[in-house]
């Protein structure tokens, strides 16, 4: 009778022949080079090779050299993924010149992909060289947080600042949450010239627009491929909605100014308060208004206290009742 052939996985799903094998042999510094049979995979994998002394003998790899190793692999794949990628739009970006809306062989297509941090700099660079007018951004919260969002911060602070020393301006869009960010202030103190911030609740995803000429966005969700705009419809219509956007926001700063209350329920209360009435986990609330969960529990917590709730069905219905949602907040 054969056994049965030995299933394909990778090897961050090691079979359980594989685990108990490799473990066995760590327990006991060797194991006999038939007993790999069951499971040849730790063979393919690096996990056991043969002995120096005894080829009849397979010793294994110490976990944390393995571990290494295949770490270093699966980064090296990874690159040249990323290498593959560019490559792509590269070549895309080119056949896009010719299929655009333009005449063939035009330099401006009306959307370019640009893939990779320093090419999507590199362009808004570019875009930011000629004698630029006007910057409008919108800018979420992930965008400064991390050593990527301080790489970004220092990148942006002198070609932003180059601009408006043109006599340009710059207004910048932020959720509620960066008002109180030492590094977004630091900004602001840094700045000389016509540079203004607001904020509202919940913004779109990022925005660049330069001149209502050109913008720039992502397009995809750790913001390693962009897209360059440059068809004046599209280009228009995300100046306007930055325009409705921009005249809903509430200034920056001052920022250490009491904000106003209804009830003694805050403008921020409030916005959670509608967005609960919608139903709206608790997580969902924080995502969509830039905030840690344990933050927006809080804030509910006191949205419960003050409006007398003891459970979530009846917040509710209070929160109906009590007519707050009628009220138009700013930020809280």
């Amino acid at each position: 009778m054969t056994s049965a052939p030995h299933p394909e996985h990778g090897v961050e799903d090691l079979c359980s022949a594989g685990t108990e094998l490799y473990e066995r042999a760590l327990r006991e510094g060797h194991i006999p080079a038939g007993d790999t049979h069951r499971a040849p995979c730790l063979v393919d994998f690096g996990l056991l090779h043969p002995a120096v002394d005894d080829l009849s003998r397979m010793e294994p790899v110490a976990p944390a050299v393995a571990l290494h190793r295949l770490l270093r692999r699966s980064q090296e794949r990874m690159a040249d993924e990323r290498r593959r990628e560019e490559r792509l739009a590269e070549t895309f970006a080119r056949l896009m010149r010719i299929s655009g809306s333009g005449p063939a062989g035009t330099d401006s297509p009306a959307i370019r992909i640009l893939s990779g941090t320093a090419r999507i700099n590199r362009a808004i660079t570019e875009a930011m060289a000629d004698p630029t007018h006007e910057l409008l951004c919108i800018q979420p919260n992930a965008h400064y947080t991390g050593r990527r969002g301080e790489a970004a911060q220092a990148l942006s602070l002198d070609r932003d600042q180059a601009l408006l020393d043109r006599g340009g301006r710059i207004r910048t869009l932020y959720q509620h949450t960066q008002r109180h960010v030492p590094m977004v202030r630091a900004r602001y103190e840094r700045l000389r010239g016509d540079a203004e911030a607001r904020t509202l609740d919940e913004i779109p995803d990022r925005l660049i627009l330069v001149d209502r000429d050109v913008a720039f966005l992502p397009a995809d969700k750790e913001s390693l491929i962009a897209l360059e705009v440059r068809h004046p419809a599209l280009v228009s219509y995300l100046a306007t909605a930055f325009d409705r956007l921009w005249r809903l926001a509430t200034p920056m700063y001052p920022q250490d100014v009491q904000q106003p209350t209804l009830n003694g329920i805050t403008a921020r209360q409030r916005t959670i308060a509608a967005l609960l009435v919608e139903g709206h986990t608790d997580a969902v609330i924080a995502e969509r208004l830039g905030m840690n969960v344990r933050t927006a529990r809080v804030h509910i917590a006191k949205l419960a206290a003050t409006l007398g709730s003891e459970s979530r069905a009846q917040l509710g219905y209070l929160i109906g009742r009590s007519g707050i949602l009628d009220q138009q907040g700013t930020a809280g």
